[in-house]
């Protein structure tokens, strides 16, 4: 997958992102093949770039399967938007309607067990709390489920991870959306988030009102004391708590904000486990990204061995994932192209992501899009017609 500039968009491109209005509906689903009208219309709504399975129409590789349908994640932002909306202007808290929605994204995550989390958060979306409130449903509930929790209890944390952020409603939005570091005094308004939002859930007449109010007011804690807003320590944070706090990190480093680009998954993996310690638990946080894919498919990677695309990536073995050579450690193209799997491989064989900015001019001094090693096609046939046009301007 490449990020592209709208300009460099091209009819039969496949999409690897959504993109959504605030209140759910969608402009463009993944999977889509844009054509011309597409194009327009991205650009009328002002969007800039988009993910792209692919440099060039010549291969359309499909993006990874979701753990979630789109159709159950556009109903779930909806939803999630009526319920935050109708709290700001009325200020009545009404969840009955995201109990369906529940439903429906556990039914969808238990049917898709063998979907790994292959993305980062490449979904545009008009506001940013909508939509990381579903994927932190989706993540939290994914990890619940391998700690093989009932489906009381994950149903508990999906609404829980709708949820989490509701106390946000109280924040003043020029906060909540502001592009510089927040002051102090800012901050402080923040950090009352977690509370404002276990005040609203603790009196709700529904099952498991008391654990949805733990979640919001503990999801920022850390083990060691140093979160807020109680510096609670080790075993006095919920455990759905701190299954939330990772869910809701991930999510947050790897989504663009206005501040700050998002993160690909391996450096969000990185600043989850080197730099935050203390923050997390370690066994949910080995487990997570065991089953989160570090390197998804797709992803062009420097190896010791030369340049190379991610075919694949399985539970357990995110950090070595299978993946195909196309080119020498020089930068030249090989003939035969050859599948490596790295978990044969002794050390770290992996050097480095090629970022989009990099890849771009890569594909195209070496005339090859690796994308095409992901349909099977054979590299030496194909490579004539994989030149990425970068005349367009």
């Amino acid at each position: 997958m490449i990020n592209l500039p709208i300009k460099k968009l091209r009819p039969g491109m496949v999409t690897a992102q959504s993109i959504y209005n605030t209140k759910g509906a969608s402009y463009l689903t993944r999977g889509t093949a844009v054509n011309e009208q597409y194009i327009s219309r991205l650009k009328k709504l002002g969007v800039t770039s988009l993910a792209v399975t692919s440099m060039t129409p010549a291969f359309t590789p499909r993006p990874p399967d979701d753990i979630i349908g789109e159709q159950t994640r556009i109903k779930a932002i909806h939803k999630v938007y009526d319920t935050f909306h109708e709290l700001e202007s009325t200020g009545e808290l009404n969840v009955e309607p995201l109990t369906g929605v529940s439903e429906n994204v556990l039914n969808d995550i238990l049917s898709n067990r063998n979907n790994l989390v292959q993305l980062s958060d490449l979904r545009r979306h008009d506001d940013y709390t909508f939509s990381h409130s579903v994927n932190v449903a989706v993540l939290s509930t994914m990890l619940g489920s391998l700690c093989r929790y009932s489906k009381s209890d994950l149903l508990s944390l999906v609404l829980g991870g709708l949820l989490h952020d509701i106390g946000k409603v109280h924040v003043p939005t020029d906060i909540l959306t502001k592009r510089g570091r927040l002051t102090p005094n800012e901050f402080s308004l923040m950090k009352m988030h977690p509370e404002l939002g276990e005040e609203n859930l603790k009196h709700l007449s529904v099952p498991n009102a008391d654990l949805l109010a733990i979640i919001a007011g503990q999801h920022h804690e850390h083990l060691d004391g140093q979160g807020y807003p109680r510096h609670l320590m080790g075993d006095n944070i919920h455990r759905f708590a701190r299954i939330v706090a990772i869910a809701d990190v991930y999510d947050a480093l790897t989504t663009q904000r206005s501040y700050k680009p998002a993160y690909k998954p391996h450096i969000a993996h990185r600043i989850m486990t080197r730099c935050s310690v203390g923050q997390f638990d370690l066994d949910l946080l080995h487990l997570f990204f065991n089953n989160v894919a570090i390197y998804p498919t797709g992803t062009v990677l420097k190896t010791t061995m030369g340049y190379a695309i991610v075919k694949k990536s399985e539970f357990g073995h995110t950090m070595t994932p299978q993946i195909c050579i196309f080119a020498d450690p020089e930068q030249k193209l090989i003939p035969q192209p050859f599948d490596v799997d790295l978990r044969s491989c002794p050390g770290e064989t992996v050097q480095t992501v090629v970022e989009d900015i990099d890849l771009f001019p890569l594909c195209y001094r070496l005339n090859f899009d690796p994308a095409q090693l992901l349909e099977n096609y054979d590299a030496a046939k194909n490579r004539a017609e994989s030149v990425p046009d970068v005349s367009a301007s």
